[in-house]
């Protein structure tokens, strides 16, 4: 679909999506946010250790903290979603 988009051939198309996730993992790994003007934000954040239960045995246990990635999407994108856009959403 990106190669047909952009009328390249789909090893170049392919080589750049791999450079742009490449760079995203690795900002993400940094603990940056990523922010897809138009798209969202992939942000990384931080969960508390809390108190739950081990849903087999009902036993009351520790879940650990950790950290979690979580995407946030724009209000455009959002727009876009919830009336059914027909168009393409770049």
């Amino acid at each position: 679909m990106v190669c047909e988009e952009l009328g390249c051939s789909r090893r170049t198309a392919e080589t750049a999506l791999e450079a742009l996730f490449a760079v995203i993992k690795q900002t993400l790994c940094r603990g940056q946010t990523v922010k897809v003007s138009g798209f969202g934000s992939f942000v990384v954040g931080r969960t508390r250790e809390r108190r739950g239960r081990n849903p087999q045995t009902g036993r009351a246990m520790v879940i650990q903290a950790r950290t979690a990635l979580v995407f946030k999407p724009s209000p455009v994108l959002k727009h876009k979603v919830q009336n059914g856009a027909k168009t393409p959403l770049v």
